[in-house]
Formats: C-alpha cells, structure tokens, sequence
C-alpha cells in the first residue's frame, strides 16, 4: 500500500512538472516578463533618441538610425505588429541589400559593436529600451562581422541578456536594420 501511495506522488509530481514545463514552452511571453534593476545607469536611455521618421530613431551618440521594429514586424504608431521573422545570415545581408535599394538610405545589418550599443544591460528578456524598440524578441540577431576562425560563422548580439556569440552562418536568427545618419533627406 505505502508502495502504490509513492507511485502516485511520483506520478502527481511528474504531472505538475510537465504541465509547468508546457506552459513555459508554449506560453513563453506569458511565463517570462522583461526584468530591469531599479538602480545602475541604463545604457540607452531614452533621451539619447530622436525621431527620425515615425519608425527610425537616431541614436545621437553613436549618429546610427535604427529601425524600431525587428524585421517582418511593422511600427503602427506606438509598437511594432506582427511577428519578427528569422532568417540566414545570407538571407540578412541579401534583404538589408533591398532595403537599401528600395529607399537609397543605406540600410544594412549592423556589426557586432554597432547592434551592441542599443542593448540595455540593465535589462534581461529582452535587454532592450522597450518603450523605443517594443516587441523586440529575447533571442539572437544577426550582425554583419563574420567569425575570424571560422568562414562558415558570423557574430549574433542575444537580446535576452546582451551577450555576444558566434552562429552558424546558415542558422535563421532574427535581424534589425541600420543605416549611418546622413542628414540628407532625412
């Protein structure tokens, strides 16, 4: 009896761990919220922005314009909609390419140091200012500076937690855009 009473714990237990493991899996934005400290400097305050256009910001430190919105998302005036797509590394370079070309501002994917200077490393999932870039993903993007010992992987800045690491180039990781300010038809 004591036997069969172990093996039903065991089993209710096992239940609820699944069940908690599903929901975290399934429901991932629901089961992680961004966190912040609430002391330390933050590294993108909100003032360092300007508008540009009403979805690029101009970061006045570093004179780059970002897109707000993560590609495959669309900014409707106060966040980004629709879901961020992933894609190659070649992928990336090929549609920063395009977007150069459709609007001759001079898009491009960001390098490793560039995509780095809009973390917020006050901030985890994502570590992001996301009152300037909502509904970033807390994941990988891809950046333009490929691996010194290895042809076949280029660098990838985590938004969950601002770190840095190399990638397969041939793995689908999301991207975000930038161009240097110009001042000319801005």
């Amino acid at each position: 009896m004591a036997l069969h009473r172990i093996t039903n714990k065991k089993a209710a237990v096992g239940a609820a761990l699944a069940t908690l493991l599903t929901s975290a899996f399934i429901f991932p934005s629901a089961a992680i919220a961004q966190e912040c400290l609430s002391s330390g400097l933050e590294t993108t305050p909100s003032d360092r922005f300007t508008a540009v256009t009403t979805s690029s910001l101009l970061d006045t430190a570093t004179d780059l314009v970002w897109r707000r919105c993560s590609e495959g998302q669309t900014w409707n005036g106060s966040t980004c909609e629709g879901e961020a797509t992933k894609y190659t590394w070649q992928q990336a370079l090929q549609l920063a390419h395009e977007a150069s070309d459709n609007d001759l501002l001079g898009w491009r994917l960001p390098n490793v140091k560039e995509l780095a200077s809009i973390t917020e490393r006050n901030c985890v999932r994502p570590a992001v200012n996301s009152g300037l870039f909502p509904e970033t993903p807390a994941d990988d993007f891809w950046t333009s500076t490929p691996s010194a010992d290895d042809p076949d992987r280029a660098w990838v800045v985590a938004f969950f937690n601002a770190s840095h690491s190399i990638k397969e180039k041939d793995r689908f990781i999301y991207v975000r855009l930038v161009r240097t300010f110009t001042g000319e038809n801005e």
